[in-house]
């Protein structure tokens, strides 16, 4: 009896040696991938800031035109005679500068004289509150500096709600009820408020003016142009994404799996990606160009509404792309060797309508009208010999078994025919056609029967069985991807006059026969300019 509990005592000890090992094992190893990823960090950080500067430099320049504002402002608290004049206050030109100073120049201009206005605008109606106030006497001076507070507090969060200052002036209308509640309300208790408020719009000012001259003057980056370049990089990535997916379409299906597994990223999805997320973009860069001074070498008038414009047919099509696409993930799918038959002329149609979308990106990229030619007889050709190849296979796109079930209806109505006679030469019932079953009716009495059987179990596998039970055309699908190419050339006509109204508006240079090269690399080097916009966060 004692050895068999000792045999168990020297069990559970090494079991438990044993559990302390496999305890020790996995915490070696979870130190050693700690200490790895912290090895890794640091260079995974500088691998993240040298990839943000090399995509677009103008952010390293950005960052040094802020870090030199601040220097600039914070000179008035650092130099005694500066901090002399103006004392404390001076830390209101650093708030400026932090809030105001933006990426481009016309966000800059927009958030700066909103700023400025609204102080301003607080500061005298102030004054004059201020003014009246003193002389009510000392009683009825809380009365009237409440009720003042009451109706401009109100009136100024009822004016938001317009939609011309909710889009051109929210940002002043706030600044200026926050400096009219500071100013109105200390006034009661501090005696030296005017000279306050007088420093901080002074410090307020300069602060605007730092950042009025590092926007506009030091390397600036305008509004319009950001605009420009978006649309051109919305322009170039629909054409790729076009392309790129009718090539996917007709590929062979091990090309398809080993592009995925190449990279995560779908370049289907990465070039219309931008025009479907582009709406707030082009509405808040439309309405900073619409700030910005005529800084054009001829001074012509940027056409920032009709880039909108343009931003949302662009979107539109945009659409269309994104059903081409969900045409290659659809659950039912033409047989690769019925795609075969139409290969050629789809993917000779998509290659003209992306060189049509590239043509309009060089044309607006160089601000030229588009050549003549843009809708070419390559294009109209294309989509002949599209139509060409569906009407030359009929048999595809009207069911294969049509012939089997003409004669099937004609053996029912002989069947049926049958049964009249019989009926009148007996004086019998109705007539019957229970002999002759459709698949729609065999599908159905098997459905009741397994319902009847197991009414209480879900068949997901009924939906497919119905879809492969109905005679459907194998070129169906195709023929949904075919509708849809087409239509990217209908909505090609429409992008065209966006475009060349743009033109006419902006006064881009005539076309000029050479100016139609259109090089297009494999791995085009384009700057998503949507990245370049900073949110703001809060007020001061």
């Amino acid at each position: 009896m004692f050895p068999k509990v000792h045999a168990g005592m020297d069990m559970e000890m090494n079991s438990n040696m044993d559990c302390g090992k496999s305890k020790g094992i996995i915490g070696e190893k979870s130190m050693r991938i700690l200490v790895d990823k912290m090895k890794k960090y640091p260079v995974s950080i500088w691998r993240t800031m040298w990839k943000v500067g090399r995509d677009d430099p103008r952010r390293v320049i950005h960052a040094v035109k802020v870090g030199l504002a601040l220097t600039l402002v914070s000179l008035l608290y650092l130099l005694q005679p500066l901090f002399t004049g103006i004392g404390q206050n001076a830390i209101w030109a650093v708030m400026t500068v932090v809030v105001v100073l933006e990426f481009t120049a016309g966000a800059t201009l927009c958030k700066g004289l909103n700023r400025g206005l609204g102080t301003l605008l607080a500061g005298s109606l102030a004054f004059f509150i201020e003014y009246i106030a003193t002389e009510s006497g000392h009683i009825f001076r809380a009365v009237f500096i409440g009720a003042a507070v009451f109706l401009i507090g109100a009136a100024a969060t009822y004016i938001r709600f317009i939609p011309y200052i909710r889009k051109n002036y929210d940002y002043g209308v706030v600044i200026f009820l926050l400096t009219f509640n500071l100013i109105t309300v200390s006034s009661y208790r501090v005696d030296n408020v005017m000279k306050i408020a007088h420093d901080r719009f002074l410090t307020i000012a300069i602060g605007c003016g730092v950042c009025l001259l590092m926007s506009l003057l030091v390397f600036p980056n305008w509004s319009g142009e950001e605009l420009h370049s978006s649309t051109v990089f919305k322009l170039e990535g629909l054409a790729r994404s076009i392309e790129a997916c009718v090539n996917e379409y007709f590929s062979e299906q091990d090309q398809i799996e080993a592009n995925q597994d190449k990279s995560t990223k779908d370049p289907i999805y990465e070039g219309y990606k931008a025009v479907l997320d582009s709406k707030s973009f082009d509405e808040t860069m439309a309405l900073h160009a619409s700030w910005e001074p005529r800084h054009s070498r001829h001074c012509y008038r940027f056409p920032y509404q009709q880039y909108v414009k343009l931003g949302n047919v662009l979107r539109h099509f945009g659409y269309t792309v994104v059903a081409l696409h969900g045409c290659l993930r659809t659950e039912i799918q033409t047989p690769r060797s019925v795609r075969g038959l139409f290969k050629d002329p789809c993917i000779r149609l998509a290659g003209e309508v992306s060189k049509g979308l590239m043509e309009l990106a060089n044309s607006v990229r160089n601000r030229r009208h588009c050549s003549p030619e843009i809708l070419s007889d390559h294009l109209h050709e294309a989509l002949q010999d599209l139509n060409t190849a569906i009407k030359s296979q009929p048999r595809l796109f009207l069911g294969a078994n049509s012939n089997q079930a003409t004669n099937m209806l004609a053996l029912a109505a002989a069947h049926a025919t049958s049964q009249k006679h019989a009926k009148y030469s007996s004086g019998g019932g109705g007539v019957s056609l229970s002999s002759v079953k459709t698949d729609s009716s065999a599908l159905m009495e098997w459905k009741s029967k397994r319902e009847s059987s197991e009414r209480k179990f879900l068949r997901p596998q009924l939906s497919k069985i119905a879809i492969t039970s109905v005679e459907f055309s194998e070129a169906l699908p195709f023929a949904a991807f075919a509708a849809l190419l087409v239509e990217t050339v209908a909505k090609l006509d429409n992008v065209i006059e966006e475009v060349e109204e743009m033109g006419r508006i902006a006064c881009f240079k005539e076309y000029q026969h050479g100016d139609e090269n259109i090089v297009v690399s494999d791995k085009p080097q384009v700057i998503d300019v949507t990245q370049n916009q900073l949110p703001s966060h809060g007020v001061d």
